[in-house]
């Protein structure tokens, strides 16, 4: 702190922001709170990410319970109210339900799912948490030979994207041929979707959404 009163004496705007943050988030930890429970602005959070406080990093619970442990649980309730005073997420999942359809294959698994009542099985559950705690989504490229699914954070650009793949995706990006994940399959794939007037080509400004699948044109 010392440091930054001296720079902010001087006029950094920077020192300032940083700390007027560090004032709020001392005062919010001195309440014994995790800062991940303090609002915070965009700005406000990468004046002092690199600090990489441990309380700040998102914190998913999974909590195991029995079959008839969804609903009704008073053990998960309370897990779910300290994780509410936290900031942090919630999966129950019934580690012996999860084991039992892990050991079955596609098909006898979607039946087993469908005697019990299960939607789908907790791993699914797990990761689109962790997805959404993140802040991440997936694009995908389809080749004639292979089908890649590509992670990336939520409003990443079609240029940060493509760099996924290759750096020189990013540095070389000229265009990107978009079509949503919804009509790639409504159309079978890319030529029908071209025909039904589904593929957009986009610039360097378009923002991913999620399950696109995009074929990118670059040049370096």
């Amino acid at each position: 702190m010392y440091r930054l009163a001296k720079k902010a004496k001087g006029g950094d705007k920077d020192a300032k922001l940083e700390i007027s943050v560090l004032e709020k988030v001392t005062a919010h930890l001195d309440e014994g709170l995790m800062i991940r429970s303090l609002e915070l602005t965009k700005e406000e959070k990468v004046a002092i990410s690199y600090l990489n406080f441990l309380t700040a990093k998102p914190t998913m619970y999974i909590a195991n319970v029995s079959e008839e442990g969804f609903d009704n649980n008073p053990l998960l309730d309370q897990v779910r109210e300290l994780a509410l005073t936290e900031g942090s997420v919630v999966v129950a999942v019934c580690a012996e339900l999860e084991s039992q359809i892990a050991e079955l294959d596609a098909e006898d698994a979607a039946e087993f799912m469908a005697d019990m009542g299960i939607e789908e099985p907790g791993l699914n559950r797990v990761i689109r948490a962790g997805y959404d705690l993140l802040e991440l989504q997936t694009y995908f490229t389809a080749g004639v030979k292979e089908v890649r699914a590509w992670t990336i954070s939520i409003g990443d650009t079609a240029p940060q994207a493509a760099g996924k793949i290759h750096t020189d995706f990013e540095r070389g990006f000229i265009r990107a041929a978009v079509i949503g994940f919804d009509s790639f399959v409504e159309f079978n794939g890319e030529s029908g979707a071209k025909d039904a007037g589904m593929l957009k080509v986009e610039g360097k400004d378009y923002i991913v959404k999620d399950g696109d699948v995009i074929h990118f044109r670059f040049n370096v």
